[in-house]
């Protein structure tokens, strides 16, 4: 393979292919949300109610909530519903520190409880702050949870419509001419179709007065086939982008979740060693090719195993301060397999054991994976013999990789316009505007449509 040491040795043709897409893609810098959102006050988030984030989510979460704080003050609405909420980071801090009524809706009952054991024991910190301040007589509430797996606007507006507007929970201080509650929606990183939910119910629900989303996972999106006709699916939305009948498929909307913006702050050898992930990956796809032929038709996803063990070496390697130490080949592999989640790259690097053998990282990987799909392990797999056959490709696994990533903001950009067209075809009605709210370094899916009715 032919080696490029610096821009000047590439040729024409990859400049050319490179300047172009990126011409193509939104800018991802972060925005001055202080110049244009002139009334956000960004609170600085103490040590309690960031418990358990990491420095993403905390990023994340530190900038959306002034967001979200700002416009409810333009619409001038007290109540915010956080739809997908998890295990309720961002609802809490709308609660606690901007002082917002709020609903986290999630489809998970686990993360219902985690929401609001979380949130009782941070109430009891900001009482007791309360207690000490000029405040003492205010009260503090917490988010209301709410267990529900919204699957289409109907639904969304149905739950909306008989929530509890108890005022201990999710009052609606605020009201409209026509004396109903004013809401506003908003979602970090809402999965697939969610967040397009968000904007329908946006348009439809007349208590919505503004929304606020940030979409993720559009490899989750569902796609309008042309024999569905006016189906409600997540792509397309806009009457714009329907009338030109484009049609992305599974692997361009796989693709609109990959960055190369995270990639700028890692070590070499943290991304060599993400490309050899990529390989066992592209090695494992013959094993399915050949052994599992109905796996591989279902479109299989191995999805993001050994989450918990890869935190756990980190908080080892920290504790021991050894960055150096290596680790089994069977728990480097469980430890990374992180290798399909929303274009998000492995960012620990669990040791640098050169005299690992790499085919016998595959075979684990494999068995791994295998057992992640709950295949049939009755087959005598020739792991060796596959493996020998895909390593001399491994090396093209980096650049290969590295020009489909090039691709990947142009095809989230067109799934945002489309969204962005969807709400400008509304008229006059509405006011939208699309922003890079956080450093892409940090969390490149990070472009918020922010839309209020008017």
């Amino acid at each position: 393979m032919e080696n490029f040491n610096s821009v000047d040795d590439w040729p024409p043709s990859l400049k050319n292919f490179i300047t172009t897409s990126s011409s193509l893609a939104f800018p991802r810098e972060q925005a001055d949300l202080e110049k244009l959102l002139p009334n956000m006050q960004m609170a600085s988030l103490n040590n309690v109610i960031t418990q358990g984030m990491n420095q993403k989510k905390r990023h994340e979460i530190e900038a959306l909530a002034a967001v979200v704080s700002s416009v409810a003050r333009d619409v001038e609405t007290n109540t915010v519903i956080d739809l997908g909420a998890g295990q309720g980071y961002l609802s809490q801090v709308l609660s606690f520190e901007y002082n917002l009524s709020v609903m986290a809706i999630d489809a998970s009952s686990h993360h219902g409880n985690i929401t609001h054991a979380r949130a009782e024991r941070i109430k009891k910190h900001y009482d007791a702050k309360m207690r000490k301040s000029s405040l003492g007589g205010r009260d503090v509430t917490i988010p209301k949870t709410v267990t529900c797996r919204v699957l289409s606007s109907d639904m969304l507006k149905t739950l909306l419509e008989t929530m509890d507007v108890d005022p201990t929970v999710t009052s609606c201080h605020s009201k409209s001419s026509n004396d109903t509650c004013s809401l506003l929606l908003t979602g970090l990183h809402a999965c697939g179709d969610l967040s397009v939910t968000m904007l329908r119910t946006f348009l439809e629900c007349k208590e919505v007065k503004a929304v606020v989303s940030i979409g993720c996972c559009y490899n989750l999106l569902s796609e309008e086939e042309s024999e569905q006709g006016d189906a409600l699916c997540g792509f397309p939305v806009s009457q714009g982008v329907k009338s030109t009948c484009l049609h992305l498929g599974k692997s361009s909307r796989d693709l609109a979740c990959q960055s190369a913006d995270r990639w700028k702050c890692m070590e070499k050898d943290a991304s060599l060693h993400n490309f050899e992930l990529h390989a066992f990956r592209a090695a494992f796809q013959m094993v399915l090719s050949r052994y599992f032929p109905e796996t591989l038709n279902a479109s299989p996803t191995v999805g993001r195993q050994g989450k918990a063990l890869r935190r756990k070496q980190q908080r080892m390697l920290v504790s021991t301060n050894h960055p150096e130490e290596t680790f089994s080949s069977q728990q480097l592999v469980n430890s990374n397999l992180d290798v399909k989640c929303c274009g998000a790259e492995t960012d620990v690097t669990l040791g640098k054991d050169k005299n690992v053998d790499r085919c016998s990282l595959f075979e684990n990987f494999s068995l791994s994976a295998m057992h992640r799909l709950k295949t049939n392990t009755v087959h005598d797999i020739d792991f060796a013999g596959i493996w020998k056959e895909a390593e001399p490709f491994a090396e093209m696994i980096g650049p290969y990789w590295s020009l489909r990533a090039t691709l990947g903001p142009v095809l989230e950009t067109l799934i945002l316009l489309d969204r962005l067209l969807f709400l400008q075809e509304q008229g006059d009605s509405v006011e939208v505007v699309m922003l890079p709210i956080f450093n892409p370094s940090v969390s490149p899916r990070n472009v918020a449509l922010i839309a209020k009715k008017v």
